[in-house]
């Protein structure tokens, strides 16, 4: 018997597809929408009995307010977390805020479904591994929270800051030389490095991260003047 459901996902074209998806398989597909932050008014105007919840970023604060509101309006739809593999902390904030399942986001169609039906009974839908890592480091939880982006800055230098805090701005190459007085080539240089050590690949990437690690707020107290400039 098919499942009456809703997929909600921060990239449109992700939830429109899995609907797609499981259309074909004989579910009925109430709605396909984005962003996840809409997912509790929609929610609980059209009832499913199981929403699809995708996320990308399961350890950010708040991501799961949504999952929270719905529990509290419409305790009786069940809401399955895809994400990708987070750290457990990712997976156990989303069964605190009242999710029924955790299922990776490359999961194949039938572990999706599976999980959709045990949900729907009632059943916790997480991959065992998965479940033993959560409890785990609820068992054993860390000295201190992580700072990700106190350990971000650390491992920039002064002038690579003041770079990250430029892309972030939009600046461009150019401007990023006429900006610090340095040839074009230099820029493009630091630019480079600042990827590397961030680990991303691109000038967007490295923006979205350091706005998402709060290393921008933690940059803006970080002096840059010359006698500073590595």
């Amino acid at each position: 018997m098919g499942v009456r459901l809703m997929v909600v996902d921060d990239h449109r074209l992700l939830a429109e597809a899995l609907a797609s998806a499981l259309k074909l398989r004989g579910h009925r597909v109430l709605a396909a929408a984005a962003p996840t932050a809409g997912a509790a008014e929609l929610v609980v105007s059209r009832a499913p009995e199981v929403c699809l919840f995708g996320t990308a970023a399961p350890a950010e604060p708040g991501v799961f307010d949504p999952i929270t509101r719905i529990g509290r309006e419409r305790p009786q739809v069940a809401v399955v977390v895809l994400g990708p593999v987070p750290s457990p902390r990712g997976i156990a904030a989303a069964f605190a805020a009242g999710a029924a399942g955790y299922v990776r986001h490359d999961e194949r169609i039938e572990g999706v479904e599976r999980a959709m039906v045990k949900a729907r009974a009632g059943e916790a839908a997480i991959a065992p591994r998965l479940l033993r890592g959560a409890f785990s480091e609820l068992l054993h939880p860390p000295a201190r929270p992580d700072d990700e982006g106190q350990r971000l800055l650390r491992i920039l230098t002064p002038r690579e800051v003041e770079v990250l805090v430029r892309v972030a701005e939009g600046e461009g190459t150019r401007l990023i030389a006429a900006g610090m007085g340095i040839a074009p080539s230099t820029a493009r240089t630091h630019v480079q490095r600042v990827l590397m050590k961030l680990g991303v690949g691109s000038r967007l990437e490295a923006a979205a991260l350091a706005a998402r690690t709060g290393l921008l707020d933690r940059a803006a107290g970080t002096p840059t003047g010359p006698d500073r400039l590595a």
